[in-house]
Parts: C-alpha cells; structure tokens; sequence
C-alpha cells in the first residue's frame, strides 16, 4: 500500500492496553509519520481493543465506523486482544484492512508497507500467529498523553482462571529482566516524568525470562531495585493478585519514599465456593490476612478491589458473603463488574446461571457500597497535610490531582499546577465525590 503519512491511535480497555498503544504510535513517529487526533482524518487508523470488556465486537465496529467517517479511505488496523481471539471475525467488519495478532502488533509500522486495502465487501488482510507463538516479551510505556506514564513490566498470563480469555489473547507470563526495567525508569526519568504505573496482565508474576520462560528474579526484586530509582518521584503498583503479594513487597512499599501506599488487589469474590468455581489461587481468609498486612504496615493506604458479580453458582448467600466480608474489611473502593460470558472459557458451561437482572441488582449494590467505603476513607484524612500531584486534564475550571495514598483532589484550574506538586491540606469532601483542598506551601 502507499505510505500514509498520518497515524491515529484508539484504545479500548486497560492500563496496559493503553501503554502499548503508545508505544505503537512512537513507533510510527519514529518513521516519519505524524500523529494526529482521531477526528482529524488520518491515512492510518490503529485500533487498539480489549477482549475482557463488554460488547467486544460492537465497541470494535462502532470505532472502525467513526473512523472511516473523519477519512472513508483510511487503512484501518486492528491490533491487541480481541485482535488475537478473533482474527476471522474481525477481518470482515466494512472498512477494516488488517488485523494482527499478539506476536505480530509492534511489527505494523514495519510490515505496512506489503498491505494491501480489500476490495468493497472483501475482507482485510489477517496476520495472526497461534497464541503459543507469543513468548517474546515487548517493553511498551506511555509518553506525554497523562501527568503518570503507565510501564509494562509484565505480560501474559499462566492461571487458568474459568471466567477469563486473557491467557488465550495474550499467551503465557513473559517479562523483561529487572536491569532492563530500571534503565527503562532511569531513560523515563531524564524526560522529566514524575510518576510511574508498573502494569502488567500478572503483574506479580514478574521474573520469567527469555524463550524457555525461567524464573530469573521476582517482583519483589523488581520493587525493591526500582524504590533506587532517583528521577522518579512517585511509583505505583497498578494491580497484583493476593497470593503473590508478599511480605517482601509490602515491607519495601512501607519503607519507601518512591512507591505510594496504594494497592489494587483482584477480590473476585468473598465466597470461597464460588472463588473455587472461579479457579482463583487463594481464598477469602488469604486476601483478608494481606488487607491486614497493608494496614499494618501503612495505616493510610488505600486498597481497591476488583470484584465480579452474578458469576455461575452464586446464590443470593455467596453474594452476601460477598458483601459482608467487603463491608468489614479496611478497603476504600471497589470497581464491580457484572459476570458476562466469554467464549471458550469453562464458566459458561458451569450450573446457576445467574439471571441478567439478578447480576444488575448486586452490581448496584456493591458499587453503592463502594461508594459508601470511597466516603469514609476520604473523611478519615481531613485535616491532613499532603503532596498532591496534579493532572493535566480540566473540566468546568477545575483540575484534579492525586495525593500519595489515591485520594482524588480537586481545585481551581491554573496552567501553572498541571504536572506540578504541591502541599495542600484537605478540608472537605465535594458533592461529586472528590477532595477539596487548601494551600499550605509547595515542595522543593
């Protein structure tokens, strides 16, 4: 195909996704070509998707459309997860021209060139290795898109967990090497980033390395080497499972001045039957011993909780025991998500299927608790003292910054705070849910 000489980028789902979409498009700036805004009618639209989101297919085909509406001749790729499960299907969305799997999306800017555009009512071209294929690992970070920069450390998956697709989208666990990822945090530091998301599809799974995937070292390693990282002010842990959050890593979190006493640890369920069901590696008592541990060690903290509800098996009691062992736990959000079927995955063939609306009636109920638990955390730091870092994004003059421990500040918009610290003292919870603040003085 003719070289474009535009690039648009789109992602859909997690952190993770949105590091690597990142690096694609430097990639692409690298060669030459200039990135632009999704409404700005680029030659090149990649498409960066997510296959543990709802409605896969239809976001997929809603963002090809919108594409092709700013240029109706852009070649439109179709790269990340959903990409690799999918290939076939994808191929014959109207408008799309490539699609490439997992071991083949960060070859795009190098193979674009033997692409061709299909013929009206043709399908797009599919680059897409057996997942098995996937055991080369990719370091990707985000760059000059937010105030944090989102660092793969990780990816890949070895559990068998029965309601996920990611292992069959992204293959096995796979890292780079702790001294590749701290060089990677010393380069990121000289460009004058202040904050870095360590993220990954098992995050704390870190450690195995090169084609026969042996574990050299392990996230504790990783942590403890990255806390001497001097450019970085603020590291954080985007998500680790519990079993493999251990006492080596919450010790060095607790005694560092780098990583923020912020945790988000995958719950799933408090039922140990249905934790059973799901094929996760702990139960109920193993995740209450490690919210223990945080608190002991950093009475601040904050701890997020991922939490799926409505999954096969789950009588109106495991939801309740769901939200009984949520309600007394020190936690301070949670993010719930509705059970939904993913093909080629053992949970939809288990018994009890859980109603549509029985999974809307208990989604709600937990994210008013999250709510309620967001709340009370917020309210237990007024009066405090503290570093906030601010973002660059303002809505109705108001910007919005976080503190150490994920508190979400915000104060009137001045150019001058974004990507700034500052000392503020917190002094009141806002109707919308946020921290309001007051000035005390600005770090040196």
């Amino acid at each position: 195909m003719p070289t474009p000489q535009s690039v648009a980028l789109y992602t859909l789902g997690c952190k993770l996704n949105f590091s690597e979409t990142s690096a694609i498009g430097r990639q692409f700036e690298e060669k030459g070509f200039a990135k632009v805004p999704f409404e700005a009618g680029a030659d090149l639209y990649v498409i960066n998707t997510c296959s543990v989101t709802d409605h896969a297919d239809r976001k997929c085909r809603k963002v090809v459309q919108q594409a092709l509406k700013h240029n109706p001749d852009a070649f439109v790729a179709i790269v990340g997860c959903y990409a690799q499960l999918k290939p076939q299907e994808i191929a014959t969305i109207p408008g799309v021209s490539a699609v490439l799997g997992a071991s083949e999306k960060f070859m795009l800017v190098d193979i674009l060139a033997d692409f061709k555009k299909p013929a009206p009512g043709q399908p797009g071209a599919v680059h897409a290795s057996p997942i098995s294929e996937a055991t080369e690992f990719v370091a990707a970070h985000s760059f000059g898109d937010r105030t944090r920069t989102f660092m793969k450390v990780q990816d890949g998956c070895d559990y068998s967990c029965s309601f996920c697709t990611i292992p069959l989208a992204r293959g096995g666990s796979r890292s780079g090497s702790v001294a590749s990822v701290v060089a990677r945090a010393e380069e990121l530091a000289a460009t004058g980033v202040q904050e870095i998301v360590l993220t990954g599809v098992n995050l704390g799974d870190f450690g195995l390395q090169g084609p026969e995937r042996e574990r050299l070292e392990d996230f504790t390693q990783l942590v403890q080497a990255l806390d001497d990282v001097a450019g970085i002010r603020r590291f954080r842990i985007s998500s680790c499972e519990p079993n493999l959050l251990t006492d080596g890593v919450l010790e060095t979190v607790a005694a560092s001045a780098r990583f923020m006493p912020h945790f988000h640890i995958p719950l799933q369920s408090g039922s140990d039957k249905i934790l059973g069901l799901m094929r996760r590696r702990y139960r109920r008592a193993l995740y209450a011993s490690r919210v223990a541990r945080i608190k002991e060690l950093m009475p601040h903290a904050c701890i997020g909780v991922d939490v799926i509800v409505g999954f096969p098996g789950e009588t109106d009691a495991d939801f309740l025991d769901t939200y009984n062992f949520l309600n007394e736990l020190p936690i301070s959000y949670l993010h719930v998500f509705p059970y939904s079927e993913r093909p080629d995955t053992l949970a939809p063939t288990l018994p009890g299927r859980v109603p549509d609306r029985v999974r809307h009636e208990r989604t709600t109920q937990l994210r008013s608790l999250s709510e309620k638990k967001k709340r009370f955390f917020y309210e237990q730091h007024l009066g405090l003292e503290t570093e906030v870092l601010f973002e660059d994004d303002v809505t109705d003059g108001r910007m919005e910054g976080f503190t150490p421990n994920y508190i979400r500040v915000a104060v009137k918009y001045d150019p001058l705070l974004v990507g700034e610290r500052k000392t503020l003292r917190l002094t009141a919870v806002n109707p919308q849910g946020l921290m309001e603040a007051e000035e005390v003085g600005i770090f040196a």
